[in-house]
């Protein structure tokens, strides 16, 4: 059976580490600050700002959470974010995405200072990336790179290959393991033979968005399957496609689905990605607790840079 490579084991250690790194720095003065900006009221960001929230007050991080009505106008909240430019006690700034349909999310983006750019989605901290420069990478994929580190999974001289082309996973991932020294293939919904690229993956990243995607067809045996994806199904019908009655643990699955009405599944389908990797990512479980971890490590990585500097 394949190696499963916990994430949350991960999580626990680099969350040690940044509570040694707090205690440093409220000892030279103060804790390091991160602002939240949620607009309006989705659902899902009001959970993953809630466990944000969370996880820096463990920490010792000083957290503010800015909740704007769903109908501030995109010039509001530029005046917001450039108050929050301004403050010496803010060292990190993340505008919870997705934003309303109305507002220029990349104006928001581009205002933050790339110093305080703790999502690393700045232009100037993308272009860092690309040319090997210091600055604040985007979490879910310095997260991946901290497990496969952190697992001892080798990626200097592997061949790996990105399924995805997002700005906010897929192309920082390539860059990330091409830093690393691995030969990086970014493939997409319009690669030819996808399934033949994926197979000569040693390093195999899914994060394209699509439930189950990854069969055995994709899979190289014995690769690392880094499966990124987080899709809640609602369909019964397709919960038992995926999870069928003569595989062992599907009635729990399914027993799960009737009990809360949807089940989260990666992009890796979940009993092909167990038979045939050497090692992969569970979903959940797997790269999601990294995604937290690494934006309180690029808030004190801030935080550092910027009471060191005073």
């Amino acid at each position: 059976m394949a190696k499963v490579l916990d994430g949350n084991r991960i999580r626990d250690e680099i969350k040690t580490e940044c509570r040694s790194r707090v205690e440093q720095l409220i000892s030279r003065g103060r804790a390091p600050g991160l602002a939240v900006v949620l607009v309006g009221h989705n659902p899902a960001s009001e959970i993953y700002v809630r466990n944000k929230v969370k996880t820096s007050q463990e920490l010792g991080i000083a957290g503010e959470t800015i909740t704007p009505p769903e109908d501030i106008t995109t010039v509001e909240l530029l005046a917001i974010v450039g108050s929050l430019n301004q403050r010496s006690d803010i060292d990190g700034i993340l505008v919870q995405m997705p934003l309303p349909s109305h507002i220029d999310a990349r104006r928001i983006v581009e205002a933050i200072l790339p110093a305080k750019d703790v999502d690393g989605l700045h232009p100037c901290n993308a272009g860092n990336l690309v040319t090997g420069r210091p600055g604040p990478r985007p979490c879910t994929p310095a997260g991946i790179i901290e497990l496969l580190k952190r697992c001892r999974i080798p990626i200097a001289g592997q061949r790996a290959v990105v399924v995805g082309r997002s700005d906010l996973v897929g192309k920082p991932a390539a860059f990330l393991l091409l830093h690393e020294n691995a030969t990086v293939t970014i493939c997409h919904s319009k690669t030819p033979d996808l399934p033949a690229v994926c197979r000569e993956a040693e390093i195999l990243i899914a994060a394209i968005g699509r439930p189950a995607l990854i069969t055995s067809a994709y899979i190289r045996p014995g690769a690392t399957v880094i499966d990124v994806g987080i899709n809640r199904l609602d369909n019964r019908a397709d919960v038992e496609r995926i999870f069928p009655h003569d595989r062992p643990g599907s009635a729990q699955k399914l027993e799960v689905f009737d009990r809360k009405g949807s089940l989260l599944v990666g992009d890796a389908h979940p009993f092909d990605v167990a038979e045939s990797a050497g090692a992969y990512t569970p979903v959940p479980g797997g790269v999601g607790p990294l995604t937290i971890a690494m934006l309180m490590s690029n808030t004190i990585d801030s935080a550092e840079r910027r009471i060191g500097s005073c």
